[in-house]
């Protein structure tokens, strides 16, 4: 089989176009990553070149020491995957220490992977611990309501999540940990992706102050499907603020403990009341 014709590479292809087509990648702007299975890297091992340099990856990530990665590529754009996926996007290999990678398929005309491939790895080393192996894919994404929100709110976890929670029913639900925020810091290196992976370890979503959201989750479904409830419900509160400074009604603590019992999720006290 043509080694752009396999499931996952298709699963990840139409996520690259959906997250265009919603808006979220501007010019080269956010990236995506998945941790492929074993069957993955059998099925496409076929297509592997074995001339690529190994390169350092600028942290270190041990517990991925062997693992494959299908990622999109620096300076690539979102709109080009569907169009000609060989040359956007690549599958890269991480060595026996979990410092260096190559790359074994893709980027046909040249590259490197994501400019942010530091933060994707160390938010997928502690994914990989925290949920036995479950969570395989990491999305960055300039969703344009959320980054308006941080010129406005509080940089603050609890502030971001019960906003956020009260402008959707189902957000509690979808995302019941909450939501981390990382201020304002420069991109690509290993100082962000440190705090980006420290916040991943209590939450599936991080928000870049001025600048965008990462989203973890076990498929491409669920992941995408995460970071859309989260820009929804983003865009329903922009809109609030943008009526009257102040609700007149709205979801109340006890309401949310009505949800953690009907829907089984455990909501943190924390996020329950207005600080």
């Amino acid at each position: 089989m043509e080694i752009t014709k396999t499931s996952f590479i298709q699963g990840f292809i139409r996520m690259c176009n959906d997250g265009w087509e919603q808006g979220w990648h501007e010019r080269n702007g956010g990236n995506l990553s998945y941790r492929m299975k074993q069957d993955d890297v059998k099925e496409a091992e076929s297509g592997f070149t074995e001339d690529k340099p190994w390169t350092p990856i600028g942290t270190s990530v041990p517990d991925l020491a062997g693992e494959y990665f299908l990622v999109t590529g620096s300076g690539k754009y979102m709109r080009n995957v569907i169009l000609a996926p060989e040359e956007n996007i690549c599958i890269v290999e991480i060595d026996g220490t979990g410092e260096k990678y190559r790359i074994r398929w893709g980027l046909c005309c040249g590259g490197r992977p994501t400019s942010e491939l530091p933060t994707h790895l160390m938010n997928h080393e502690v994914k990989k611990q925290l949920t036995d192996g479950r969570y395989r894919v990491i999305y960055h994404a300039h969703c344009t309501n959320v980054i308006a929100l941080t010129f406005v709110l509080p940089l603050k976890d609890e502030v971001f999540t019960r906003e956020l929670w009260e402008c959707a029913t189902e957000c509690p639900v979808v995302f019941p940990s909450g939501i981390g925020i990382v201020p304002w810091m420069v991109p690509g290196g290993r100082d962000i992706a440190v705090a980006t992976s420290g916040l991943m370890k209590k939450y599936d979503v991080a928000i870049w102050a001025h600048h965008g959201m990462f989203c973890s989750g076990e498929d491409f479904d669920l992941t995408f499907g995460l970071m859309h409830t989260v820009e929804k419900s983003a865009e329903i509160l922009v809109k609030i603020l943008s009526m009257a400074p102040h609700k007149m009604q709205t979801i109340t603590p006890d309401d949310f403990r009505k949800l953690e019992k009907d829907f089984n999720v455990t909501l943190p006290e924390q996020f329950l009341y207005k600080k």
